[in-house]
C-alpha cells in the first residue's frame, strides 16, 4: 500500500460517493488505514500478494493496467492490522468497483495539468530566503488531503436537495437558451444589416455563420478551464463576455465591427454548450442524468428555432434590427446575474478546494489542501489534450468519424432551415419576418414530442442499466435514432414538395413537416451524443470536442450556400437532394447497432467495460462448467480451438 493507491480510491470516492459506498459503505477502509503507523503501512504494502492469477480481465483498449489491476486486487483483499491479524471490515471485492476506480484514475490523469511537466520538475527551486533552510516534508502527506465525509456528505453536488438542484438546473438551462437564441436571432435582421451597411446578402449571412464558427473554437478554452477551476468561473466569465459582445454588435458603426463581435459572441456563447452538461453530470447520478441532459439538449435545439419569430417582430417594428442584439445582451446580462448570485460550484474537486481553504483559515494549518491544488498547468499539455487528441480520435476512430459526419449534416441543416423557411414562408406565402418565424413552431412541437418519448423510455433504460450492474451498453442508445433518421428524411421531402408552390397548398402543410424534422433532429442528436459518451467514457470529452469542432463548421457553412442552392435547383429539388442524403445516412446507426461492439473491441480509445464484463461472465461460466465436470478441460480447449 502506498500513497498512489490511496489517491486512486479517494478519487473514485470523490467522483461518485454513492457509487463508491456500494463497495465500502461504512468508509472503513480509509478510517482504519489512517489509524496505522507509517511502519505498519509499509509492512502492509510489502506483504501484499502479487499473483498473476489475481488479475482481472482487461480489454485490448485498456492502458497499461495489468500491474495496477494486481495492485488494486491486493488493496481490496489484503489484511490490514497492527499485528497482521486484524482485517479491514468492508464488503467483498467486486470487479465493477475495480473498473470504476481504474477509470477514474485515468480520468484524473487526463485532466490538463494533473501531471507535472518535465520542464517544471527540472526548474531550479528558489531559496526560502532570510537564510532559512527548507522545512521538513509533512510527516504524512495523505493526512493533510481533504476528502468528502462519506458517500452522503451534503457538500457533494449529488447529495444536494432536489429542490436546490432543480433551481440550479433552470438557471443553467436559461444560460444555454440565451446563448443558442443569440446564434439565430441575428438572422431575422440580416435584411436590415444589408440595408444599413450597403453589403450583399452573403455578407449579412456571415453574421450567423461567424457566430456558429465561434462555437467550434470556444470549447478549446472553456472545457479545460472547467476542469481546472470548476464550472462556475467559466460560466460567469462567458455570460458577461456574451452580453458585452452582443452590445458591440448592436452599436456597431461598420460591418467589420459586426462580424468581429459576432464571432467573439459565439466564442463566449459556446461555454454553456461545453460546461452546462458537465455541471448536470456533477449534480445527477446515472439514473437521472439522462433526463437532465435531455432537458439541456431541448434548450440547445429549441433556442435557434424560437429566436427567429422574436427577432422577426422586432425587426419589422420601429425598434429595428439592432434591438435583436439588445435583447440578446439583456438575456446575457440576466444570465450573468443569476449565475453570479445563485450558482454554487458543482465540480467535486473544486468543492474540496473550497473546503480546504475553509479548514486552513479555521485551523491555521497551512498544510491542509485538496488534491486539485497539486495540479500545475502546462501549456504544451493543454494543446496536446485539447487539440491533438480530439483530432486523432476523430480520424482514427471510425465510430467518432462517421457519427460526427452524420451529426454535422443534421446540425448544418438546423441553421440552413433559417434560410429555407424564409424562402418558403416569406418568399412563397408572403409572410413578414415575424409571422414567418412562427412557422418554426412545427419543428419545436416535434422536438417536444421527442423529449416526451425520451422521458417515457428512460425508466426502461434505467432497469436495463441496473440489471447490467450499472454498466452501460452504448448500443442501447441507437434504436430511437434509426426511427428519428427515417422521419427526418421524410420531413425534408414533405417540406420541399408541399412548400414550393406557395398558396396552392395551405401554409399549414409545410409547417407540419416540422413535426418530423424536429423529432428527427432531437432524437438523432441526443442518442448519438449519448452513444459517444457511453462508448468512450474517459475520452468522451476529446471525442465530443472533435464532434463539436466539425459540426460547428458545418453549421457555419450551410447557411452561406443555402440561398444559391434553393434558388438554383428549386425548393422541391433542393429539399429532395438533402432528403436523399439524410436517407443515405440512416443505415449508420443500424451498422453500429449490429457491429458496434466488435468495432469498439478493436478501438485504441474505447474502454468497453461492457465487453470486459461479457468476458468475465464467459470465463465464470466456463469455470463453473469445468468444476461440475460436465465438460473436461482438455475437451473444452479443443472445442474452443
Amino acid at each position: 500500500m502506498n500513497r498512489e493507491d490511496v489517491n486512486m480510491l479517494r478519487d473514485e470516492r470523490n467522483a461518485s460517493p454513492r457509487r463508491f459506498s456500494n463497495w465500502d459503505p461504512n468508509d472503513s477502509f480509509f478510517q482504519q488505514y489512517h489509524r496505522l503507523s507509517p511502519e505498519e503501512k509499509e509492512n502492509l504494502y510489502r506483504s501484499m500478494p502479487i499473483d498473476g492469477n489475481d488479475r482481472p480481465p482487461s480489454s485490448s483498449a485498456a492502458s497499461s493496467s495489468s500491474a495496477s489491476s494486481v495492485r488494486l486486487e491486493a488493496i481490496r483483499t489484503a489484511n490490514m492490522s497492527r499485528t497482521n491479524t486484524n482485517r479491514i471490515n468492508h464488503q467483498e471485492s467486486h470487479p465493477n468497483a475495480l473498473d470504476r476506480i481504474e477509470t477514474h484514475r485515468t480520468q484524473h490523469s487526463g485532466t490538463v495539468g494533473a501531471i507535472k511537466s518535465r520542464k517544471s520538475t527540472q526548474k531550479e527551486i528558489p531559496a526560502m530566503g532570510a537564510g532559512k533552510p527548507y522545512p521538513p516534508m509533512l510527516p504524512e502527506m495523505e493526512e493533510y488531503v481533504v476528502e468528502f465525509d462519506g458517500f452522503d456528505d451534503p457538500r457533494h453536488a449529488q447529495n444536494w436537495p432536489m429542490r436546490k438542484k432543480l433551481i440550479i438546473g433552470v438557471i443553467l438551462a436559461y444560460d444555454a437558451l440565451a446563448a443558442t437564441m443569440g446564434s439565430s436571432i441575428f438572422s431575422s435582421g440580416i435584411s436590415g444589416v444589408v440595408e444599413t451597411f450597403h453589403v450583399g446578402e452573403e455578407v449579412g449571412t456571415l453574421g450567423t455563420s461567424l457566430f456558429v464558427l465561434g462555437y467550434a473554437f470556444g470549447p478549446i478554452m472553456w472545457a479545460p478551464m472547467s476542469e481546472l477551476y470548476g464550472r462556475r468561473l467559466p460560466l460567469v466569465i462567458a455570460a458577461f463576455g456574451f452580453a458585452v459582445f452582443a452590445v458591440g454588435v448592436a452599436v456597431a458603426k461598420d460591418i467589420q465591427t459586426v462580424m468581429i463581435c459576432r464571432f467573439f459572441d459565439g466564442v463566449f456563447g459556446s461555454c454553456p454548450l461545453a460546461v452546462v452538461a458537465a455541471a448536470f453530470a456533477d449534480m445527477f447520478d446515472n439514473k437521472v442524468r439522462g433526463l437532465a441532459v435531455a432537458v439541456f439538449s431541448a434548450t440547445v435545439f429549441m433556442g435557434p428555432l424560437l429566436a427567429p419569430f422574436i427577432g422577426g417582430f422586432i425587426t419589422i417594428s420601429y425598434l429595428g434590427w439592432r434591438w435583436t442584439e439588445y435583447i440578446s445582451a439583456i438575456m446575457g446580462f440576466s444570465a450573468f446575474a443569476l449565475i453570479t448570485i445563485f450558482l454554487p460550484e458543482t465540480y467535486p474537486p473544486i468543492i474540496l478546494v473550497n473546503k480546504a481553504k475553509e479548514l486552513r483559515r479555521a485551523t491555521k494549518n497551512w498544510g491542509i489542501h485538496a488534491k486539485q491544488e497539486e495540479i500545475e498547468v502546462d501549456f504544451k499539455e493543454l494543446i496536446t489534450k485539447n487539440v491533438s487528441r480530439p483530432m486523432r480520435i476523430l480520424f482514427q476512430e471510425p465510430i467518432v468519424l462517421l457519427i460526427t459526419l452524420y451529426m454535422s449534416f443534421i446540425y448544418g441543416l438546423l441553421y440552413l432551415f433559417l434560410t429555407a423557411y424564409a424562402l418558403v414562408f416569406q418568399g412563397k406565402y408572403g409572410f413578414n419576418e415575424g409571422v414567418g418565424g412562427l412557422c418554426y413552431f412545427g419543428m419545436v412541437a416535434g422536438e417536444v414530442i421527442a423529449f416526451i418519448v425520451v422521458v417515457i423510455q428512460n425508466p426502461a433504460y434505467t432497469r436495463k442499466l441496473e440489471a447490467n450492474n450499472n454498466i452501460p451498453v452504448p448500443e442501447w442508445r441507437l434504436p430511437i435514432s434509426i426511427i428519428g433518421g427515417v422521419l427526418f428524411a421524410g420531413g425534408l421531402f414533405w417540406f420541399g414538395w408541399t412548400g414550393f408552390e406557395g398558396e396552392k397548398i395551405p401554409w399549414i402543410v409545410p409547417t407540419l413537416s416540422g413535426l418530423f424534422t424536429g423529432f428527427g433532429i432531437f432524437t438523432i442528436f441526443l442518442s448519438l451524443l449519448n452513444y459517444i459518451i457511453d462508448a468512450y467514457l474517459m475520452f468522451a470529452a476529446s471525442a465530443l470536442a472533435a464532434n463539436t469542432f466539425l459540426r460547428s463548421g458545418f453549421g457555419a457553412v450551410f447557411p452561406l450556400f443555402a440561398t444559391y442552392m434553393f434558388d438554383g435547383m428549386g425548393i422541391q429539388w433542393a429539399a429532395t437532394l438533402l432528403g436523399c442524403v439524410a436517407l443515405a445516412l440512416v443505415p449508420l446507426p443500424i451498422l453500429f447497432l449490429l457491429y458496434g461492439k466488435k468495432i469498439r473491441a478493436k478501438s485504441h480509445f474505447a474502454p468497453a467495460p461492457d465487453i470486459q464484463q461479457d468476458k468475465r461472465r464467459d470465463e465464470e461460466a466456463r469455470g463453473v462448467a469445468d468444476s461440475d465436470g460436465s465438460v473436461p478441460s482438455e475437451e473444452a480447449e479443443k472445442k474452443d480451438a
